[in-house]
């Protein structure tokens, strides 16, 4: 028996002082009825009790709309996140308009590049990199061989 109320003990003192932390660090906006130094001392000077007063009484849920609503709304509901679709459907279709024109001039680059004696385009030809010409140097300076 003994045992048992010193676990009752023990667990009466780890919930009140849950219920002090949770009020401490309670978003000041959210808390019902009484201000936050007041339920502390509540809390603390009618432990069990106290801290039942403050979950069911003090500790406000978020906020609600007029009517009893909660503020989340289904997606299809959301005007935010409609807009943000819309959004992304728009960037996505400018994005795939650039890749078309990319692709494009990539396509008039390449026919409308003349070829060379040795048959590479201009822009491929390669030139021998040899220790007295190892190639230009490069955005760090060093050579690009």
């Amino acid at each position: 028996m003994a045992r048992l109320l010193f676990g009752l003990g023990v667990a009466a003192v780890i919930f009140t002082i849950y219920a002090a932390a949770d009020c401490a660090f309670f978003d000041r906006s959210r808390i019902r009825g009484l201000r936050r130094g007041w339920w502390i001392v509540i809390i603390l000077f009618v432990p069990i009790i106290g801290a039942l007063l403050w979950f069911i009484i003090g500790r406000g849920r978020a906020e609600r709309l007029p009517g009893g609503r909660a503020r989340t709304v289904a997606p299809d509901d959301d005007v935010d996140f409609l807009r943000r679709l819309n959004n992304d459907a728009a960037q996505d279709e400018r994005i795939r308009r650039l890749e078309q024109e990319l692709a494009e001039l990539d396509s008039d680059a390449s026919n409308d590049g003349a070829d060379d004696a040795d048959g590479t385009l201009g822009t491929e030809r390669k030139r021998p990199d040899t220790p007295e010409t190892p190639g230009e140097p490069g955005p760090s300076g060093r050579p690009n061989g």
